[in-house]
């Protein structure tokens, strides 16, 4: 369910990591498996490859977590697993000494709007609709927060956490989220492969060093990741989140 391309052998300095989420039938709803992946793809990158490409297959690059495993456990331990996940993810995009470059088309919302907060540049299909709806059912994005906080002003962040709606992509670009805008799905993954094999051209040593550094000025933020969980987390299981996610499966 994630899928790893190399656009040359993964020992050849400057070669491009695609980085798929490919569960199209489920609009790449994210799963606990699915993340694990992920975070492991970005922990273990081949020091070589020079940057990394993130899509999706199917109509829209996430639709979040799978919701219907997480009603299927009135427990919340699927939720409270996909939550750890997801900062475990982002953590490691934002981590990577190489650049990310993530394109988004459709939809990015909830936990798909979250995996921006690990890119280092964002470009989006013009008709996308991106945002963090799950207040909605009783959960709260505020794992999300510190990697958000990272990318946009602070209003914006807060004002994007706490309403339940979404935004085009053009407004995502205005706050900063998104930093280009394509005009379809197909011109949306290019552009962004585009990118990153520009990118992957460049010095090796410099680009790694200037993600360090980047990391470093931004590790404030990066610190408060278990603050943002143990948020989320705590509101997990709980009477509304149970109801409400019955409600969408009853």
């Amino acid at each position: 369910m994630i899928r790893v391309e190399y656009t040359e052998p993964p020992e050849v300095a400057g070669s491009i990591a695609a980085v798929t989420l490919a569960r199209p039938e489920k609009r790449n709803a994210l799963t606990p498996e699915m993340l694990g992946s992920l975070a492991s793809t970005f922990e273990h990158m081949p020091r070589e490859i020079g940057a990394v490409v993130v899509s999706g297959d199917g109509a829209v690059f996430c639709a979040g977590f799978d919701l219907k495993q997480c009603a299927a456990d009135p427990s919340g331990e699927t939720m409270r697993s996909l939550l750890a996940g997801l900062s475990v993810c982002v953590s490691a995009m934002r981590a990577l000494e190489r650049p990310v470059v993530l394109g988004v088309h459709g939809s990015a919302v909830a936990g798909g709007c979250a995996l921006l907060g690990g890119a280092d540049v964002v470009v989006a299909e013009r008709s996308a609709q991106l945002g963090y709806p799950v207040v909605r059912i009783g959960v709260s994005p505020a794992v999300s927060a510190p990697f958000l906080g990272a990318s946009v002003a602070p209003g914006a962040a807060r004002a994007r956490l706490v309403d339940p709606g979404v935004i085009s992509a053009g407004r995502a670009m205005e706050i900063g989220l998104v930093h280009e805008l394509c005009d379809g799905p197909g011109q949306t993954k290019e552009r962004a492969a585009d990118i990153a094999r520009s990118l992957a051209c460049k010095p090796g040593v410099g680009v790694r060093a200037t993600k360090s550094l980047l990391n470093h000025i931004t590790s404030p933020i990066t610190d408060r990741a278990q603050d943002g969980l143990g948020a989320s987390l705590s509101l997990t299981g709980g009477d509304e989140e149970r109801d409400r996610l019955g409600a969408l499966w009853s």
